[in-house]
């Protein structure tokens, strides 16, 4: 994990004690709200439906278990005891005081964590695969430029107001799980023929009510010219982006309205008007940087546990857990695991503050006291030895957090809808939660296999139904609540956006409209498909076919 240093800390504190003197004037009144609205946005502070919402930052998904119980503390003392994992790989309070909210920050300064751009027209969080370090298959450490990425763009002079929000993902595996081409800047770590690390730049990617896969605008960039690049991105966007529509301020509208040739003409411009020693990320920083990466100190194992294999043979609820929530470790004798926060009748990303105690206990005990944040809102323990599995499940049963639904149909995105969102149109997590219940038999869902469904509870599309195989997007219809169903959608390397099947079904009917979907799949799956599999041979019309048939 990556280590700060007094500099860091001190910055913290700074930051900390100035929103305290912000908040101060806020409650005061010599700040009224709107002028009090971009600096509360700055430090993660939100005003939803009832009242504030308390954004923290989990840089590139990351964070420690003294870090994971100090969010703890957060929970509950500043909140009602529980917290919410985003699709951004942070986490939020829906329960803070104002007067609480520089208290907050102080107390997460203490454990290197703040809310830096989590919010506001900036460069919010840089995420990245939440195996980045770890997964067997992975070919560059995407942490490292991630962690580079957050340290250039924090409070950058040039890119603090920016036309719109500005999210980059980046990944180093050839198993695209950071959703890159669906950003405003996608960064796909990679090594070339010679072995030399460097990037395939993606941009003008995006979901919300314009939903847009990325275009490529670089195949090979050098690591060297990383930052330049990413700065004539912006410099591109910041100079031409629309200020005049909330609607038409993102990147992705940009590149449309440019076409593809001209805007990549435009950055190729400004990249090659750099001076050439002019932000150049030369091997002393990367050093630098790498040195405060500090490795788990991992044991020389056989890549063969012995132990693991017995207890798979043996203890059926284990296997089935194991086949759905690990993934193997570049390390031999450790491996990934995943933990689910979506049991059936829960709320998707939702996780209390005794739970965060559990994880944060489980993770010095078992994973180097490290811990992950997946985009799918759910956590990792990423360096588990095979030895140790069955143990860390166990515990996990007896905390309650041994759902074993990794990729299959109950492991749904969904935003917090109508329940906490001032900007939404439909209340999406009690239709997940009925969607769950009605899918709750585990054989059942191994049965279907792997199936990924979000829900997003208006068109800005937290839930990112656009990508997901089934999404679904509440919308209010003359004061009813409905839901567009889309099919085919993508995240990974094959990034799609889904097609509308058809018109929108009111929510008391969406758990019957997804059976249907389910059960047309498995009457004409092929050996070995997957649902996005069936959906790509055979196209939207059996499916549409099974959701409306009892209309006619």
């Amino acid at each position: 994990m990556y280590r700060y240093d007094e500099y860091d800390r001190q910055f913290l504190r700074d930051r900390a004690s100035q929103f305290r003197d912000q908040v101060r004037r806020r409650l005061s009144g010599e700040l009224n709200e709107e002028e009090f609205k971009p600096l509360r946005l700055m430090n993660g502070l939100y005003l939803q439906l009832h009242g504030y919402m308390f954004r923290a930052a989990l840089p590139y998904g990351v964070l420690s278990a003294s870090q994971m119980r100090q969010l703890a503390y957060v929970a509950r003392y500043y909140d009602r005891g529980y917290g919410h994992f985003t699709t951004r790989q942070n986490i939020q309070f829906n329960w803070p005081r104002l007067a609480d909210a520089s208290d907050i920050l102080a107390v997460l300064a203490e454990a290197d964590l703040h809310a830096i751009q989590t919010s506001g027209n900036c460069v919010r969080n840089v995420t990245t695969d939440h195996f980045a370090g770890a997964a067997a298959e992975e070919v560059v450490d995407p942490r490292l430029y991630a962690e580079i990425l957050r340290q250039w763009s924090t409070d950058h002079p040039e890119f603090t107001y920016l036309p719109r929000k500005f999210k980059i993902a980046i990944t180093g595996s050839p198993q695209d799980r950071a959703a890159v081409r669906v950003h405003d800047i996608g960064i796909l770590a990679k090594r070339n023929e010679a072995g030399e690390p460097g990037f395939q730049i993606y941009a003008g990617g995006g979901l919300g009510r314009t939903p847009v896969v990325g275009t490529k605008v670089r195949e090979w960039l050098p690591v060297r010219d990383l930052l330049r690049y990413v700065e004539a991105i912006l410099r591109v966007y910041n100079a031409l982006g629309r200020r005049d529509n909330i609607y038409k301020a993102r990147i992705k509208i940009l590149l449309r309205d440019m076409k593809p040739e001209r805007f990549i003409e435009m950055i190729e411009e400004e990249f090659g008007a750099m001076p050439a020693d002019y932000c150049v990320l030369d091997e002393g920083i990367i050093h630098a940087v790498a040195a405060r990466f500090v490795p788990p100190p991992f044991e020389s194992l056989p890549s063969t546990s012995l132990t693991l294999e017995r207890a798979l043979s043996k203890v059926r609820a284990f296997k089935a857990w194991a086949d759905a929530n690990t993934h193997p470790h570049r390390e031999p004798g450790y491996i990934c695991s995943m933990i689910s926060l979506k049991s059936v009748g829960g709320i998707p990303g939702d996780i209390s503050a005794d739970e965060m105690d559990l994880i944060a206990d489980l993770a010095d005990r078992f994973s180097f006291g490290e811990i992950r944040v997946s985009h799918e809102q759910n956590l990792v323990l990423p360096h588990v030895r095979k030895d140790d599995l069955y143990d860390l499940w166990q515990a996990l049963v007896d905390g309650g957090l041994a759902t074993g639904n990794i990729g299959l149909i109950t492991d749904i995105i969904s935003c917090p809808g109508m329940d906490y969102c001032s900007l939404a149109t439909a209340r999406a997590i009690p239709i997940a939660q009925k969607i769950a219940e009605r899918f709750a038999d585990p054989e059942r869902q191994r049965d279907i296999g792997r199936l990924e469904l979000n829900i997003s509870g208006c068109i800005n599309a937290c839930g990112h139904h656009h990508v997901a195989q089934i999404g679904l997007l509440g919308v209010d219809k003359n004061g009813e609540e409905v839901y567009q169903i889309a099919l085919g959608g993508a995240g990974d390397e094959k990034a799609a956006i889904g097609t509308i099947i058809g018109p929108a079904v009111p929510a008391e009917r969406i758990p019957d409209a997804i059976e249907a979907i389910v059960e047309a799949y498995m009457l004409q799956r092929a050996e070995g498909e997957q649902f996005i599999d069936t959906y790509r041979r055979l196209g939207a019309a059996p499916f549409k076919e099974a959701v409306y048939a009892a209309d006619r």
